[in-house]
């Protein structure tokens, strides 16, 4: 999350005009030209409180609190979106959570060519934010349950985050310099110190959101399910503030005119240089010292220089991409995994969308952390901590947090319900009726099994293993109640689970033998059925779907998932009445069994047993990865983004901005494609990652050892180069520095 909030870093431009204020030439004229009165003075803007800030700073900042509560807010709920509203795999979930993320990091080129050569940073940020609120308006509707169906819901999703996608990333790269432009050059120290005030508004309302978004969504009930409209609906109405907010100030503000976009300058002129050099192949033209000078024929001397530092660190760029892949993975593949755990704490349950909330709140930690603490230590040590060495440690840091990631998966997979083998049922014996109960496999292999007495309405602890000598057979019981003897036959097949029900029938008693979910509900869901001990049918209203109709006479309802949490008024519907019904706690990824009894004293209840026990891996398991998944983006972004600025010169701050979002795009390309075709498991894909960072980390390592950095004076002299003379095609290789 850190390298995106950093990447608002305003850069400037060689290619702002430089009016002259002397006339070099005037025009001859045969009449008397009267004297300009001189301009009034031009009124200095207004201050906050008598300081050097520009009260307009206050808008702006406000506005980039506002925005991206609305962006992380609305991110942080849009995997179980996928998952549980539009019932998406968790494979689409993340592709499509990528692809999002991907393209919300190659809109802000596409934002920075519109602001510098045409529109200008203000009314870039005020039109694209209306394109970016109506995205929130498509997304909003697109979670409204009884708004037509799913293809309906699928297409206005879609359609707001690619708004969504072209509102943020268009607006990034703006509204930073835009704030930057409100400072005059005497107060730099001033402007300074607003970045700080600026990222600590990034990291603020990221903070509150990622916390109060899933609150929305899983505690508020619209619909009779997770409230997505709400929690897609306040990101939406914050941005409408962040836009009203930064209208506002708009008499207020310094408006440059576009002053043109040199990312696109340097694309020119290395496609030039490309095209030049294989236009004249020939071992007839003589070589030239470095393939950029094949542009020489038509850019200037300066560019061409400062486009080779720049390609000297755009060539470390290249490994970059694989740690943005597993960054953000937090807000899919992690929530994921959350939600297949225990998120009660004790004192506070944690919504499994909540836990990326950890990732602003250590950056907040960690900066300060790092640098007035580590880093120093570090250095008393007399170790050469270089920027490479930072981020190649930060990529090891990441490595070890999927490796941690994998051992919870992995853990988490250890917790599931056992599955019978070939030619194996297991078998759970629940006992309805008034007495205790003896049951008896009868056969060679199973005739030991199940020989202990059962209480009425006693709740087992397991399963029991039965063996079969074909795929299918027929199980023979015997069941004893009081004086009575009874023998039921019931088919079985292999490999499934098993409840033999059994209940008085008039004098006597029989047997319903019903077939189990046998796993664990994916995604920390909740299954649950029921069977009706009554004379009449019910329906039971769980959710916003059709009633679950069980029959009568112990009649066994279907499955039913639902999300975690309290029931504690169910409606159900009988032929000549109506009652509620009080579940209880449904706990995460829990499979349960109700049975509805009418107790002469105490009227209609429902007894409850679990078939498949609760998650018991606790979600603060999780905390080690996002410690060492965030320190680790704390040494590589923060030190990626300060390292690649001190090596390039000041004019090319913006490609390196532009150059650095597109590595965190392509990031979230390669988390799309792995799970579209890996095919692997949970934690055998965690693991993939990991290691394929590592192999990352040692090429990245080779080709930092090999780099040689370049001095603030080297740097100076590069942007000092002049611009050659040229005499007819010859072209004067000679520079000279000149002092500014």
């Amino acid at each position: 999350m850190l390298e995106k909030r950093e990447s608002k870093e305003p850069a400037m431009n060689p290619f702002q005009k430089n009016e002259s204020k002397e006339t070099l030439f005037s025009p001859v004229s045969t009449e008397e030209v009267l004297p300009r009165p001189p301009s009034p003075p031009k009124k200095p803007p207004p201050k906050i409180f008598g300081s050097s800030y520009p009260l307009s700073i206050a808008f702006i900042v406000v506005n980039e609190f506002c925005e991206r509560f609305s962006y992380y807010g609305m991110k942080a709920v849009l995997t179980l979106y996928f998952l549980y509203f539009l019932h998406w795999n968790e494979d689409i979930s993340t592709s499509v959570y990528h692809a999002f993320s991907s393209l919300c990091y190659f809109t802000p080129i596409l934002g920075a060519a519109i602001a510098d050569s045409w529109l200008g940073k203000f009314k870039t940020i005020i039109y694209l934010s209306l394109v970016y609120i109506l995205g929130h308006v498509f997304k909003s509707l697109g979670a409204i349950p009884i708004l037509g169906g799913k293809t309906l819901h699928t297409i206005l999703s879609l359609v707001g985050l690619s708004l969504i996608a072209l509102g943020t990333g268009g607006i990034k790269p703006c509204v930073a310099a835009f704030g930057g432009d409100q400072f005059e050059e005497k107060h730099a120290e001033a402007r300074t110190r607003y970045f700080s005030v600026f990222y600590l508004s990034i990291n603020a309302g990221s903070l509150i959101s990622t916390f109060i978004t899933p609150m929305l969504r899983g505690d508020v009930k619209c619909f009779g399910e997770d409230c997505y409209a709400l929690a897609f609906g306040v990101p939406g109405l914050l941005m409408v503030v962040a836009l009203v907010v930064f209208a506002m100030g708009s008499k207020m503000y310094r408006k440059p005119p576009p002053e043109g976009n040199i990312v696109a300058q340097v694309l020119k002129c290395i496609w030039f240089a490309i095209c030049n050099r294989f236009r004249n192949r020939s071992r007839d033209v003589p070589m030239r010292q470095h393939w950029l000078d094949w542009a020489e024929e038509k850019y200037p001397k300066h560019l061409i220089m400062d486009v080779k530092a720049l390609t000297r660190v755009l060539f470390l760029y290249i490994p970059l991409p694989m740690f943005w892949a597993l960054l953000d993975q937090q807000g899919s593949r992690w929530t994921l995994q959350a939600n297949k755990m225990n998120s009660d704490l004790g004192f506070f349950v944690l919504q499994p969308d909540q836990m990326q909330v950890l990732n602003p709140f250590l950056v907040l930690i960690f900066i300060p952390l790092f640098d007035l603490v580590i880093y120093r230590l570090i250095s008393k040590f007399g170790i050469n901590f270089s920027s490479l060495r930072k981020m190649a440690v930060g990529m090891i840091l990441a490595c070890l947090a999927f490796a941690v990631a994998a051992l919870v998966e992995i853990k988490i997979n250890g917790m599931t319900h056992p599955q019978p083998a070939s030619q194996e049922i297991f078998l759970e014996v629940l006992n309805l009726a008034d007495g205790e109960i003896q049951v008896t496999v009868l056969g060679s292999r199973n005739n030991s099994l199940l020989v202990e007495s059962i209480n009425s309405f006693q709740n087992t602890t397991h399963y029991s293993k039965l063996q079969l000598e074909t795929k299918v057979q027929d199980l023979h019981f015997h069941l004893k109640y009081n004086n009575l003897s009874v023998y039921n036959n019931h088919a079985v097949e292999e490999k499934n689970c098993y409840h033999l029900v059994v209940h008085e029938d008039g004098q006597s008693i029989s047997s319903v033998l019903v077939k189990d979910i046998g796993i664990k509900p994916a995604n920390g869901m909740t299954a649950i059925r029921f069977i009706n001990t009554l004379h009449k049918d019910i329906n039971i209203s769980l959710d916003a779907d059709a009633p679950l109709s069980v029959g009568k006479d112990y009649g066994v309802s279907a499955y039913r998932t639902l999300l975690r949490g309290e029931y504690p008024a169910v409606h159900c519907k009988m032929e000549d009445r109506d009652f509620f019904l009080n579940l209880g706690l449904l706990d995460f990824a829990t499979t349960y069994l109700f049975v509805i009894t009418n107790i002469t004293n105490q009227g209609l209840q429902t007894w409850k047993t679990e078939e498949i026990p609760a998650n018991k891996l606790s979600i603060a398991w999780q905390l080690p990865q996002y410690v060492l998944v965030t320190a680790a983006e704390v040494m590589f972004s923060v030190t990626g983004l300060e390292f690649s600025y001190s090596q390039a010169p000041s004019s090319m701050k913006s490609v390196l901005q532009a150059a650095w979002l597109l590595t965190v795009a392509v990031g979230n390309i390669i988390v799309l494609i792995v799970a579209q075709f890996s095919g692997l498991v949970q934690w055998a894909e965690f693991v993939l990652f990991s290691c394929l960072l590592l192999v990352v980390c040692l090429i990245f390592s080779i080709m930092g050892y090999y780099y040689v950095p370049l001095t603030s004076e080297g740097i100076h002299k590069l942007a000092n180069k002049q611009v050659p003379h040229t005499q007819g095609n010859m072209i004067n290789l000679e520079t000279k520095n000149t002092r500014l």
